[in-house]
């Protein structure tokens, strides 16, 4: 196939004029309609090719939309005009192309998503949801309607069509582009799973045919070249190309909309509705809401200017939405990377949308929040800090979420919890109330710890195949509390390293887990040398990669006392010195045990009854260790990881043992229980 330059200009040859009895007057109208041709294809050129949003291209740009939408109010639809292309950046000459029709897993309750345990709880009717290609033609005109077959990649459920083959008259080879014109007509649910309609909201997204990841050979884990694109599952989200997106969109005059692009311009068009363009470059998704009820408020940190789409009965909430997202913009510009847009929107849908709430595409989130919410629990901007940091782990970095979904939600949830913590206070970064304060990162160690699934499977499974409902429960909440754990062993820093060079590696390229694994062995072997082993291989391969348990315990504590007082040479201590005591003395040994099948390097802090202290550092590998002393002190008090860095050790409890029970701890207890009551009652009472 011709590139699109190529194409150009050979269709500005065959329509030269040809005069042979003028060629002087022949020459001109040649060089007039080249001029024409020339100025029109940079016009073209300048229009959607050039940097509009940033300097310069931030990723390759391998696919780009163009998009014309119209959205009918009352039937629930969107009438859609593509133009798209796919460039074969490969080395393989490709015989089709792949695309996704994410919204047609709601066409049947028989289709891979719907079928699912729990999706009954989805509100679907027939006849809801669905997306219909009316044509499909290549830059030719060809016709390829014919030419497209729906295919079961993942599960080979005749009812599914959320994905699409098109065998291509012409194979695209490397360097070429295959350029295709579709028109459209996407169905909305009634609002489900972020998508979709209720009454006069919408909340548009999964709406469009889009092109699938072709993967050449050694981009992530591909042995050879071919399409990555997955049907629509429950429990997955997606994978994409950073793309260049040109949308128009017409509506109703009085609807407020936002969307992933940067406005270009809004036109009246006399008739009700207006048209609303909008521009986006290096994003993964194109996703818009409209409303009629929004109130619009802006704010900006440094170059980002930031839109907020809320209820207006809820504009004593955007304050707290401005000042979560502007504390995770500087929080990961400081600690991974710059954001590169300049804006960025927020959608806080309406009660009655509250199912787009809590979802992500690059510049454009949804939040949840209440007119009612106190400002002790700080559940919204959790979510606001959450869905932004996706524009990180899934529009920058842009992993693969339906392969290796910790590598975005688990990430993700361990940066949100550092943010909540960092500025909403240590301890409180969830509630912060005078009588009950708990800690963002307590929520995800809480969920894992108790889970009685915790070991039914490993990290390393595509999304949709996590057994009996733990898709969340491992890919959120014990991934975050694996990268809790593996900060706690290298240190702060040490990981805000790891994230700067992850970032500056792999944005817009498409790691895999095994390239961030990567990064982390360099950064650690940098700065520690090998404090830790040769790599941290050991690491992931036991926590990501495994399905054991982090446990270690004091088992006891044994204090003898020496029957022969005076001047005397007694046993080695932890240092390997002889000590010489007059008087009584000691000989003292802390049990510690190694109770689960995860090896991590703990500490081991003894406190003796002379106040005195002593830090053990213990590999952690042997099942059973214990230290022993000899001296005029005994050992009161023994804890396995005071610093509680392993965040994966599932028994925190069993961490301490002291030799002098007293009844503090029960009364400690107590006063927690009581305190939890009285919040308890204070908030029912609101």
């Amino acid at each position: 196939m011709k590139s699109r330059r190529e194409f150009t200009i050979l269709k500005i040859f065959i329509l030269l004029p040809r005069n042979k009895e003028d060629p002087e007057n022949a020459y001109l109208s040649v060089m007039k309609l080249l001029i024409i041709s020339l100025l029109l294809l940079a016009i073209h050129c300048s229009v959607s090719l050039a940097q509009i949003i940033n300097d310069q291209p931030l990723s390759e740009r391998i696919t780009w939309y163009s998009i014309d939408a119209t959205l009918d109010p009352d039937e629930k639809k969107v009438y859609g005009s593509m133009d798209a292309y796919w460039i074969n950046n490969s080395d393989d000459v490709v015989p089709d192309v792949q695309m996704h029709l994410y919204m047609n897993a709601f066409r049947s309750n028989k289709t891979t998503f719907l079928r699912r345990p729990g999706s009954s709880t989805l509100r679907w009717q027939q006849g809801e949801g669905c997306i219909d290609i009316k044509s499909f033609s290549d830059r030719q005109g060809k016709d390829l309607l014919g030419n497209v077959q729906y295919i079961r990649p993942d599960d080979g459920n005749v009812y599914d069509s959320t994905v699409i083959r098109v065998m291509l008259p012409d194979p695209v080879s490397p360097g070429d582009t295959f350029r295709v014109k579709i028109s459209f007509e996407t169905r909305l649910p009634l609002i489900s799973w972020r998508t979709g309609y209720n009454d006069d909201f919408f909340f548009v997204a999964q709406w469009f045919p889009k092109f699938g990841v072709y993967e050449s050979e050694g981009m992530r884990y591909a042995v050879k070249g071919a399409w990555n694109c997955h049907q629509f599952h429950k429990e997955s989200e997606f994978y994409s190309n950073h793309s260049l997106y040109e949308v128009s969109i017409t509506l109703p005059a009085e609807y407020v909309a936002g969307s992933c692009g940067m406005l270009m311009g809004e036109t009246l068009n006399g008739e009700g509705t207006k048209t609303i363009s909008y521009r986006a470059e290096d994003i993964v998704d194109f996703a818009w809401t409209a409303w009629p009820g929004y109130a619009v408020y802006k704010d900006t940190w440094k170059h980002v200017n930031i839109t907020l789409l809320i209820p207006p009965e809820r504009s004593n909430q955007a304050e707290r939405q401005f000042r979560a997202v502007k504390y995770a913009l500087e929080y990961f510009d400081e600690n991974a990377g710059p954001y590169p847009w300049p804006y960025l929107t927020i959608a806080d849908p309406p009660l009655k949308g509250i199912g787009a709430g809590g979802m992500e595409y690059t510049t454009l989130f949804t939040t949840i929040s209440s007119y009612l919410m106190p400002a002790f629990i700080l559940t919204p901007e959790q979510v606001t800090v959450h869905e932004f940091g996706h524009a990180y782990f899934m529009g920058i970095i842009a992993s693969n979420e339906f392969e290796e979904p910790w590598l975005d939600e688990g990430i993700n949830s361990f940066w949100e919890q550092r943010i909540m913590d960092h500025y909403y206070g240590p301890g409180y970064g969830f509630i912060n109330h005078p009588l009950l304060k708990i800690p963002g990162k307590a929520q995800s160690r809480i969920s894992y710890v108790n889970s009685p699934l915790r070991q039914i499977v490993s990290n390393a499974e595509y999304s949709w195949n996590y057994p009996q409902k733990t898709y969340a429960m491992m890919s959120y909440q014990k991934a975050s509390v694996i990268m809790q754990t593996l900060m706690g062993i290298v240190g702060e820093e040490t990981i805000n390293e790891i994230f700067r060079e992850y970032y500056r590696l792999w944005a817009f390229r498409h790691p895999s887990g095994r390239d961030f694994i990567n990064v982390v062995n360099d950064v650690v072997s940098r700065i520690h040398g090998n404090t830790f082993g040769t790599d941290m291989n050991w690491f992931f391969d036991q926590t990501i990669y495994g399905t054991g348990i982090c446990d270690y315990q004091v088992t006891g504590i044994t204090n003898s006392k020496n029957p022969h007082p005076g001047d005397i040479t007694v046993l080695p201590d932890s240092s390997g010195s002889d000590v010489s005591v007059h008087g009584p003395m000691y000989t003292s040994t802390a049990h510690i045990h190694r109770a689960g099948s995860v090896i991590m390097p703990v500490d081991v802090l003894i406190h003796f009854s002379d106040g005195s202290e002593i830090t053990e550092k213990w590999d952690g590998k042997d099942r059973y260790r214990d230290f022993t002393y000899s001296g005029n002190s005994k050992i009161e008090r023994v804890k396995v990881d005071p610093g509680l860095k392993l965040r994966m050790d599932v028994n925190f409890v069993n961490n301490s043992k002291a030799i002098d029970r007293n009844k503090v701890p029960v009364k400690r207890l107590i006063s927690k229980l009581n305190t939890f009551i009285q919040f308890y009652l204070s908030f029912i009472l609101l």
